[in-house]
């Protein structure tokens, strides 16, 4: 057993596997092309405009790659206000549902 042990621990440190903890805000800049391939619940970061309410808390996202549908709470504004004009990044969950794709947004920032 001990002989098993040592030569599994072995392996993984000569391998280098190594895990490492990536926080939301660390999650790469995507574009709407690049999230429209990903994976349901995926966890996206976005920057672009704007550029229509198409309901209460829905808002067409567009960025040089296209354009996708996102949900903003209130309270996820965290007191930005925006105009189609304004360049902004985005973080939040891609929800791909039978009949749509959206990203449910948890932050939005103004880029200045």
């Amino acid at each position: 057993m001990k002989k098993i042990l040592g030569l599994i621990l072995g392996f993984s440190i000569t391998t280098g596997a190594v895990a490492a903890f990536i926080s939301h805000s660390e999650t790469p800049v995507s574009t709407v092309a690049q999230v429209l391939k990903m994976k349901n619940d995926a966890y996206v970061t976005m920057e672009g405009k704007i550029t229509k309410q198409i309901k209460k808390d829905e808002y067409i996202f567009e960025d040089k790659t296209g354009s996708i549908t996102v949900e903003i709470d209130p309270k996820d504004w965290h007191g930005v206000d925006v105009t189609p004009e304004d360049t902004i990044r985005i973080t939040g969950e891609l929800d791909k549902g039978f009949t749509s794709t959206e990203v449910e947004v948890d932050k939005v920032e103004l880029i200045k």
